[in-house]
């Protein structure tokens, strides 16, 4: 046994062991802490350390690491003690004990319990030793509770920062509100004056469409909102109205190609282009390009407003402009069933209602004019050109197509010959025919009319000057000769009357058919005859008598002389056309 100035020594170099094992224990978790103060058991004594337990909740949990010797029946004994002091047992140890780590607090404060320690002995421990446990035990509870606190603080520390966090993303989240609220403020303001300038255009647009302005309304209502002189076009870049200052006279006429071009351009964008010194919308409802509206802006001073405006101004004239041409689908659709059913046969009263309906006066007298034209179908383009032609020459007229035939309902009759020349420039060709049917006073007579202006058609397409114009009122004995093969029949009786004067004429190059011709036409009068035909009386009296030679007939005898002048008529007719 050691002396006991020396094993006072002893036990003073252990307590400073003791006081310097938790040394550099910040930061560390409490069951690292727990498993060296395990370790320090044996330093201390002859024990040894059995199990180390942490609060959990409410409750004790052993340390996973603690070796083979901690068993159930040892948590059980440390459940019952609860967190006190207390003895435990151990086969073949002499001494066990669960020491309670606790944390000491103030008079006001109850112990906070951290964990348990369990040691035992082989031998019940002496006076030094239990002090050096004790030492332990108040160093490992002080240590846990050191880290406990340094566990809340920094548990606290990353509350806060939390908190700090969520503060920052609150006060970025409200800054960026705040910024959206006042983007979308500044937005409604904005779509709020669009709509205001919108709605301004939208009602000058409105009245104007009210008081039926049509195109020159919505032209003037665009150049008052803009400033801007504004022009509509058709899509072919002719001018359909104008307002402002600075018209051109002439119209510049574009160039078809360039035109297409720009049209192409203005449709693939959504808004108005810029097409050199002018802004171009297209006016195109359902996809169907109408027309063009233009604002003349050689200094670029339109602005958005301006851009709307046109842009809207555009919808409108195409609206404008399809209506126009349903109208005008409508009423030639309505004009070709009236020309249909008056060439058919119809009442008088319902045509006269009718024509009225379509700005025509069936009233007074009317001609039906017929036109053929070799070189051109019979379609629609045909029977505009057809309708230029005689309204050019001041007629009032329905038209309307029959099979291959262009069909004119005309008040009034065309000039002597004067249609079919205009016709063949407007077509650019005169390889065609007209035919035009007599006087009708009513409608009732109209299909009569019709038959006879087919009736003149077809003779002078059978003719040898097949194109030109013929009146049924010229036709003379044509009007009673029927149509069809009968043609044959006329000819050979033109030549049973005059083949022996026709072949020597054409042998001979003389003219004794034209004179007998002209002999006939002036009633026998030899003075008038010889006049017309430029010659002397005896020279016409010699005529006459090869005449009687060669065709063997007498010209005094009443039924020769009736075939010889109905002969001379048709063969008339058939050389150059009815006239």
């Amino acid at each position: 046994m050691a002396p006991p100035g020396v094993a006072h020594d002893l036990l003073l170099r252990r307590c400073l062991t003791l006081s310097t094992s938790f040394d550099g224990v910040d930061g560390q978790d409490e069951a690292g802490i727990l498993r060296r103060a395990m370790a320090q058991v044996s330093a201390v004594g002859t024990g040894r350390a059995e199990a180390g337990y942490l609060r959990l909740g409410e409750g004790l949990v052993r340390c996973p690491d603690d070796g083979p010797r901690a068993t159930e029946a040892l948590d059980a004994q440390v459940r019952e003690l609860a967190g006190r002091d207390g003895p435990v047992r151990f086969p073949r140890r002499a001494w066990g004990w669960a020491f309670g780590l606790r944390e000491r607090g103030g008079p006001d404060e109850p112990d906070g319990l951290h964990g348990a320690l369990v040691v035992s002995y082989r031998d019940r421990p002496g006076e030094d030793e239990r002090l050096l446990l004790s030492l332990l035990v108040r160093q490992t509870a002080a240590a846990l509770s050191a880290a406990a606190a340094h566990r809340r603080a920094d548990a606290a520390h990353r509350r806060a920062d939390a908190a700090h966090r969520r503060e920052r993303v609150q006060a970025q989240e409200l800054r960026r509100a705040r910024d959206e609220r006042e983007a979308i403020r500044r937005r409604l303001d904005s779509s709020l004056t669009d709509l205001c300038q919108l709605r301004e255009v939208h009602d000058a647009l409105a009245r104007s469409a009210a008081h039926g302005d049509g195109e020159d309304g919505i032209v003037r209502t665009l150049y008052r909102i803009t400033g801007l002189a504004a022009a509509a076009e058709d899509r072919f870049g002719n001018l359909r109205a104008w307002a402002g200052p600075g018209r051109p006279d002439p119209y510049p006429k574009p160039d078809p190609a360039h035109r297409e071009e720009l049209l192409r351009e203005a449709i693939r964008r959504p808004r108005p282009v810029r097409m050199r010194d002018r802004l171009v919308a297209v006016a195109d409802p359902r996809g169907e390009v109408l027309g063009a509206l233009c604002l003349v802006d050689p200094d670029g001073r339109a602005d958005e407003r301006a851009v709307r405006a046109l842009d809207h101004a555009a919808t409108s004239l195409g609206l404008e402009l399809a209506h126009l041409r349903e109208l005008a689908e409508v009423e030639l659709r309505l004009r070709r069933e009236l020309v249909d059913d008056l060439l058919s046969g119809t009442d008088d009263a319902g045509a006269y209602a009718r024509a009225e309906a379509v700005g025509h006066d069936l009233h007074g007298p009317h001609h039906v004019i017929v036109v053929r034209w070799t070189d051109r179908p019979a379609d629609d383009v045909f029977l505009k050109a057809v309708s230029r032609a005689a309204t050019g020459l001041g007629l009032r007229i329905l038209p309307a197509l029959r099979s291959d035939t262009a069909v004119l309902v005309a008040q009034g009759a065309p000039g002597e010959r004067s249609l079919y020349p205009a016709l063949s420039r407007e077509l650019g060709t005169d390889s065609g025919a007209i035919g035009v049917g007599a006087r009708c006073a009513t409608p009732h007579e109209v299909p009569r009319s019709y038959q006879e202006a087919l009736r003149a058609l077809e003779v002078r397409r059978g003719s040898h000057s097949a194109n030109g114009m013929t009146l049924y009122d010229d036709l003379g004995l044509y009007r009673i000769l029927r149509t069809g093969n009968d043609h044959c029949e006329v000819e050979r009786f033109v030549r049973e009357w005059l083949g022996p004067l026709l072949d020597y004429d054409a042998l001979h190059h003389t003219d004794l058919v034209e004179t007998l011709s002209q002999y006939f036409d002036r009633g026998g009068n030899y003075s008038e005859t010889a006049a017309a035909l430029v010659i002397h009386r005896s020279t016409l009296r010699y005529r006459l008598q090869r005449i009687r030679e060669i065709g063997g007939s007498d010209l005094a005898d009443v039924d020769s002389r009736l075939n010889l002048q109905v002969a001379t008529r048709i063969w008339k007719i058939m050389r150059s056309g009815p006239e």
